[in-house]
């Protein structure tokens, strides 16, 4: 992908980002408090999340059937979780019905089928004139076998002569030469002829291919009666890419997968930071904390706000993935599918790491400037991930500084699914970073539950991290 490509995708990205965000804010700006805590008092607090599930739950909350077994899926999950449940559910019927999650779902699903289909509708991407390196012992035979096949398959063939084999790989991808041919014997490409990216007709390659094999045998069989046979059954010449099939296809579906990841990490992080900060700012969290524990209402939260991320990104995954093979696209064949769900995977592990860390810095704040004024620094690990995984799925090379930063769980969301999209990642490498950052996701959920706790009741201003540190060695 050319560089020019990469920085539209950046820029639409954080355009995106940047409207969906103030949106938001505007949609917050004439609505009061959260729904379903409005007019709350500590005795009717136990009243206020089942209530909201029985509502959901009944005859009238369930239209269709997949609004039923939606519905049925959030009852099971109070009742096995309990009161976390119960906040988990209401969280996710909250987050749902909000316009900004259904035109943001529907954006998602317009770009991602464009750039499936798109592609599959432009036309064959072989040149009427082909460019050939010849390398080695080239006869007379073979050259007009080559013009032979070209002339068949409607195209025209230029041929020139390098020195060695590094020099015509050299020009195949400089883009000088279209395909070499070996001693007459081998076949080079820089990409496979069926390769969207590929400058060679995949026709022209194989015709070559073909009779260049029955040339060899010929050769080898002397035209004698009794090696007939070798000459009908010659195998083609082989045909050897520099680079593994799919690849292009790969890298496109890997930069599609990052832009997805972070779009939807920093959406559904900034939601949970607002989140808290609105009801700690509604002095709602005072009524709620009365009736369930602080831990048990921050995984409340971040677990319904969680399981919101996870259905839409199944939603868009599988969309992709059945889209991608109704219209044959080259961009979910080969390892494709495997980037994806390594990248829904990472999906999952980056929620679950930042979430608890927004989660806790929301607990410090009451005002929204003082969110704005949170929300750049906890971005900035995120961001800096992104645009550098984005530089390097395009070029294709990763640095030992990159690879690094696959096995730290604020980056590697973002940098070991580039190595997955590049196969430069081992089973046992890519196991090793997801144990890394669930070990770490567990450190941090108890150092964020203990911060909400010790801030989520304190007001009058923005509580700073080093007093409750201080405090906590007191």
């Amino acid at each position: 992908m050319k560089p020019v490509y990469v920085i539209a995708v950046v820029v639409v990205a954080l355009i995106v980002r940047l409207a969906l965000s103030r949106a938001r804010r505007g949609g917050r700006a004439g609505s009061g408090p959260a729904p379903g805590t409005q007019g709350a008092g500590a005795a009717g607090t136990r009243a206020v999340w089942p209530g909201a599930a029985r509502g959901a739950a009944g005859p009238g909350g369930a239209r269709g059937g997949v609004r039923g077994t939606a519905a049925g899926l959030l009852t099971a999950v109070e009742r096995s979780l309990g009161d976390v449940g119960v906040i988990a559910a209401r969280e996710v019927r909250e987050r749902v019905r909000g316009r900004i999650f259904r035109v943001g779902t529907l954006l998602m699903l317009v770009v991602i089928g464009a750039a499936i289909v798109v592609p599959t509708l432009q036309g064959p991407t072989g040149r009427t004139q082909q460019t050939v390196a010849v390398v080695g012992g080239f006869p007379v035979e073979a050259r007009q076998l080559v013009r032979a096949v070209a002339s068949g398959n409607g195209d025209s063939v230029k041929l020139f002569y390098e020195p060695d084999v590094g020099a015509a790989k050299a020009a195949l991808r400089s883009g000088k030469a279209d395909f070499a041919i070996v001693d007459a014997k081998l076949l080079l490409l820089d990409e496979p002829a069926s390769a969207a990216n590929s400058p060679a007709d995949p026709a022209l390659v194989q015709g070559v291919a073909r009779y260049l094999g029955v040339l060899a045998a010929f050769g080898t069989a002397g035209l004698t009666p009794s090696q007939a046979a070798l000459v009908i059954g010659a195998a083609p010449a082989p045909v050897r890419a520099l680079q593994p099939g799919s690849k292009s296809a790969t890298r496109s579906t890997g930069i599609i997968g990052l832009v997805l990841l972070f779009f939807m990490l920093t959406q559904y992080d900034t939601w949970i930071l607002i989140g808290v900060m609105q009801e700690k700012s509604s002095r709602v969290v005072e009524v709620l904390l009365a009736t369930v524990r602080p831990i048990q209402l921050l995984g409340g939260k971040v677990l319904g706000i969680g399981l919101v991320a996870l259905g839409q990104a199944a939603l868009i995954v599988g969309f992709a993935l059945a889209l991608g093979a109704a219209v044959g696209s080259d961009l979910l064949k080969g390892t494709a599918p495997v980037v994806l769900l390594a990248e829904l995977l990472w999906l999952v592990l980056g929620y679950a790491f930042y979430c608890w860390v927004y989660a806790a810095a929301g607990s410090t704040a009451e005002r929204q400037d003082q969110v704005q004024t949170l929300a750049l620094p906890l971005s900035i690990p995120v961001l800096l991930a992104y645009i550098f995984s984005i530089t390097v799925v395009s070029t294709g090379h990763a640095d030992l500084f990159f690879k690094i930063l696959a096995y730290l769980p604020p980056t590697a969301p973002f940098c070991m699914s580039v190595l997955v999209s590049l196969r430069q990642a081992t089973w046992w490498e890519f196991t090793g970073s997801v144990v890394i950052s669930l070990a770490a996701t567990v450190g941090m959920a108890i150092f964020a539950a203990r911060v909400y706790r010790r801030a989520v009741l304190r007001t009058g201003g923005r509580v700073h991290l080093r007093e409750l540190l201080l405090r906590n060695a007191r």
